[in-house]
């Protein structure tokens, strides 16, 4: 069957005010019969009436009773057929016929090789003439090959599908919103073409607008039967679509999560470019971060799709070969796949920027990072705060403390300084992310401004969760009790505004005791471990 796309139209109305129905029924002569696509409709009839005329329809039983509780309803005009003056309407109409037929034959002059006479010619169509007026029959089209038909058949839909705007987020997204998920319990979400899901058709893309994503097309066709001046790139394309952006390393470290599942799941297979979009709008940049690790993860450069070769204005479509289409996020993937690919990164991060970890035995080493911010969420007096923890640290053999501005830092240094971390303390920030870069079963001591915990809503619940992901355990947060006044309530969402640029303050008796508590249980585990210590093994997909 050739593939019909159907595109959003409009409300159905089946009324029109009796002032304007009557006007049409003057104007046009017959009484306004309005479609409500609710029964057996003229244009289902016309059709059925069709294919009988061509021999190619057989009437069902459902069909042959409706047909039968018609011819009873009309039986007594039937007989009338046999009337007098029906019998006489029939003669005249042969007698004109007759008569029309010799006159054509004597015009027409003869010819030496045979061929259908005119009136036979004409006995073949005068049925055609006899159709009711309702259902008249469209002309036959003109020949065409099925691959013509199929290329024809293709239909660009917006990206971005505004009757999901309300739902963006959830459930079925308004990104591609045509199609649906693979999805097995446990394992990520994605869309691939070709594949049995898609009937063999591959995913192609028209347009590249930067700022709304309804302007921006997608559709599916068959390998044979592209759209008409397509391109088909070569290789696996990964296609994602974020709900925030790829600058954030949190943000595009879960747009980037599924695809380093599928790439394990798929046998490590190599995309060959990926396509990114925010909204349904083309994005053509990742965060300096981000693109490190994916690059380290993936084996290679990034090569971010931006549409921008000789079609300036980004109107010819462009067709892949192969496509994974990821629009959920890290959404349905079981904790142990999280930990399979965080594993994955964290050993090729570490590939990329050639850090080993060595094994030795002896003294217990332990490493404190602090990870600092500047503006909102930074420490009111970060000196005071370093000065607790590194008191705390010095009683402790073994251990070391590290302050850093992790903005100041490129990405394999702070590859190598999450390596040599046991003890992560830092305020609830981006960079946090950082934390699945330690070892395993490494902790995490997280620190927030005034306000946060009524009015921050989930999402400040974020680093809690990566770290039971990538294997950390998070050792609880810190939130300040002071801090800017609001005007309003304490529980109005107005407050917000004002709470989330907070700075944070220190409590010197609870951070001291947090400090101790953490580095007693940290000292205790890497005693322990020490006789398990087992030499790295080789990255998984490498």
């Amino acid at each position: 069957a050739l593939q019909v796309g159907f595109i959003p139209l409009g409300e159905l109305r089946t009324n029109m005010a009796p002032w304007l129905r009557a006007s049409m029924e003057g104007t046009f002569g017959v009484p306004i019969n309005i479609e409500g696509f609710d029964g057996e409709d003229e244009v289902k009839k016309c059709t059925m009436r069709e294919k009988v005329e061509r021999g190619g329809y057989q009437p069902s039983s459902k069909t042959i009773s409706s047909s039968h509780t018609m011819t009873k309803q009309h039986h007594r005009s039937s007989m009338s057929c046999y009337s007098q003056k029906l019998s006489i309407y029939l003669l005249v109409s042969c007698v004109v016929l007759f008569i029309f037929f010799q006159i054509q034959s004597l015009q027409t002059p003869p010819s030496s090789s045979p061929s259908p006479s005119p009136s036979w010619a004409f006995m073949k169509k005068w049925p055609n003439h006899l159709l009711q007026p309702n259902c008249t029959r469209s002309p036959e089209p003109k020949p065409t090959t099925t691959v013509s038909k199929l290329r024809d058949a293709v239909t660009f839909l917006p990206l971005k599908d505004l009757h999901y705007a309300n739902t963006a987020q959830q459930g079925h997204t308004w990104f591609m919103s045509s199609t649906y998920d693979t999805h097995e319990e446990g394992e990520v979400q994605y869309q691939e073409f070709p594949s049995e899901a898609s009937k063999g058709r591959v995913l192609c893309m028209k347009g590249r607008d930067t700022h709304d994503g309804a302007w921006n097309y997608y559709a599916f066709a068959w390998p044979e039967a592209l759209p008409h001046n397509a391109t088909l790139v070569k290789g696996l394309t990964f296609v994602s679509n974020n709900h925030y952006n790829y600058d954030n390393i949190w943000h595009g470290l879960s747009a980037m999560v599924p695809f380093v599942a599928w790439h394990i799941k798929s046998g490590c297979s190599l995309p060959s470019r990926w396509v990114l979009y925010h909204w349904g709008e083309l994005r053509t940049k990742m965060g300096p971060w981000l693109r490190a690790l994916m690059e380290g993860t993936f084996g290679g450069p990034i090569n971010i799709e931006g549409f921008d070769g000789e079609d300036e204005g980004g109107i010819e479509p462009v067709c892949f070969e192969r496509a994974v289409v990821m629009r959920h996020n890290e959404g349905g993937m079981s904790r142990e796949r999280r930990m399979e690919v965080y594993d994955l990164m964290r050993c090729k991060a570490r590939l990329k920027c050639n850090v080993s970890k060595a094994v030795t035995g002896g003294a217990v080493d332990i490493g404190m990072t602090m990870l600092m911010r500047t503006g909102p969420r930074s420490f009111k007096k970060e000196s005071e705060v370093v000065q607790i923890f590194e008191g705390e640290c010095r009683k402790v053999e073994g251990c070391r403390l590290m302050a850093a501005h992790s903005s100041n830092l490129t990405f394999c240094e702070q590859v190598k300084l999450m390596s040599s971390t046991d003890i992560l303390i830092s305020p609830h920030g981006a960079q946090l992310t950082n934390m699945f870069l330690m070892d395993r079963n490494s902790n995490v001591m997280e620190f927030f401004p005034k306000g946060w915990l009524k009015l921050a809503g989930v999402g400040q619940f974020v680093y809690h969760w990566i770290a039971s992901w990538s294997g950390m355990k998070h050792q609880g947060a810190w939130r300040d009790p002071n801090g800017d006044n609001c005007p309003y309530h304490d529980d109005d969402r107005h407050c917000m505004s004002i709470y989330k640029s907070g700075r944070i303050g220190y409590n010197e008796t609870f951070f001291a005791q947090w400090a101790r508590n953490v580095l007693n249980e940290v000292k205790t585990r890497k005693i322990e471990d020490q006789s398990s210590m087992k030499n790295t093994t080789p990255c998984a997909c490498s």
